[in-house]
């Protein structure tokens, strides 16, 4: 093989580790302590919990809530269609439960949760949190409340990006997709907050409830499949800001706990609309990471059977490995062994967000939790 091939190929990953860092490299995270709201001037919060057959998934969520230093003014949990132990959960641990009204044509599930929750609570402050995430300190909230009266002053949008809690081996296919979900808001790059964000983290959203009906909410992106992408840009085409934060250390989430099936579902739903919310420079960064990381393998393999820079090969593979473990335990407490497959982590992402594209701009349905959404 010629020099100049190999030389092309070490370009490549060189140009796609330095863009995984560039893409991925200034991820805000609430402090230990936030200047923000005095003891006093705490508003009336309520958290409100969209919730679809959770009865596996949402204890942990509702116990986190209840040893909060700062206490929510109400938990409502609004019970979309569950045929589980959902709504007895909930109603044991002392939240108020709300049943998903009918709504009529035009809505998905999770906003129209969101709108009856948003509709039934009383607070000044609306925290919009998923069911399958934790709040994993006692001061998570208070933190929360304290990072949002810095941040969004003029009333936005405060969203945290939950830290993965990876339990069991087939979770860490989500790992690629983790970085990119995080990499692909716009906010966490080299350029910081010269570009525009892409929206909001679906998980975990406060917002001040005045703001929130006068900008319509939920009802205003009903048909949105990634109705949290969409209300980040409501909100900013409404001039109020959009504030996107890490969440280690004050939230994690247990994603896709039932099998590769839901993991599968989940990731399909979600990233075949979400890619087209990336700003262009950022996804050109995504994309030279990728590449490089694809290529890496077969510039050892042919360094091997063609007598080529095998060390050189060697040790491109090992930095890119390295990287891509560092970049997944900034979302998520990823094992290293299950990286030594790196390759097959990138393939995996790979193929799901083909199938992704396929389904939203092709069939225009996806599946999640037993149903058809239109997209």
């Amino acid at each position: 093989m010629a020099n100049w091939i190999w030389s092309a190929g070490f370009v490549i990953v060189a140009l796609g580790v330095a863009c995984g860092w560039l893409m991925l490299c200034r991820i805000a995270r609430a402090g230990e302590k936030e200047a923000g709201l005095g003891r006093e001037d705490v508003p009336r919060i309520s958290v409100i919990i969209p919730a679809r057959n959770e009865a596996g998934r949402i204890l942990p969520l509702l116990q986190s809530l209840r040893i909060q230093s700062l206490k929510p003014a109400e938990i409502i949990v609004v019970d979309d269609d569950s045929v589980d132990r959902t709504a007895e959960i909930a109603a044991g641990c002392g939240a108020a439960v709300v049943r998903k009204a009918e709504l009529g044509a035009g809505w998905t599930g999770k906003s129209a949760a969101c709108w009856e929750g948003a509709k039934a609570a009383t607070g000044d402050w609306l925290l919009f949190l998923d069911a399958d995430t934790r709040l994993v300190r006692a001061d998570s909230l208070r933190r929360m409340a304290d990072v949002f009266a810095r941040e969004a002053q003029e009333a936005g949008i405060l969203s945290f990006q939950p830290y993965h809690s990876v339990k069991r081996g087939y979770e860490h296919l989500s790992a690629v997709f983790n970085i990119v979900v995080m990499a692909g808001m716009n906010v966490f790059s080299v350029l910081g907050g010269r570009l525009t964000g892409a929206g909001s983290f679906g998980p975990c959203i406060l917002t001040r409830r005045d703001v929130y009906f006068g900008t319509g909410g939920h009802a205003a992106v009903k048909e949105a499949v990634m109705d949290d992408l969409a209300l980040g840009v409501l909100y900013r085409r409404a001039g109020h800001p959009v504030r996107c934060f890490g969440g280690k250390g004050c939230i994690d989430f247990r994603m896709y706990p039932e099998g590769l099936r839901q993991l599968t579902e989940g990731w399909t739903k979600s990233f075949g609309t979400a890619s087209q919310s990336t700003h262009p420079l950022v996804m050109a960064m995504i994309v030279t990471w990728m590449a490089a990381g694809l290529s890496t393998l077969p510039l050892l393999v042919g360094a091997i059977l063609l007598s080529g820079p095998i060390a050189a090969a060697a040790v491109a593979c090992v930095v890119y490995m390295l990287q891509l473990f560092g970049l997944a335990r900034r979302t998520g407490n990823f094992r290293f062994a299950y990286f030594l497959a790196y390759p097959a982590l990138l393939l995996f992402f790979c193929a799901l967000h083909g199938w992704s594209l396929y389904l939203v701009n092709i069939r225009r349905t996806v599946r999640w939790r037993g149903r058809d959404i239109q997209v």
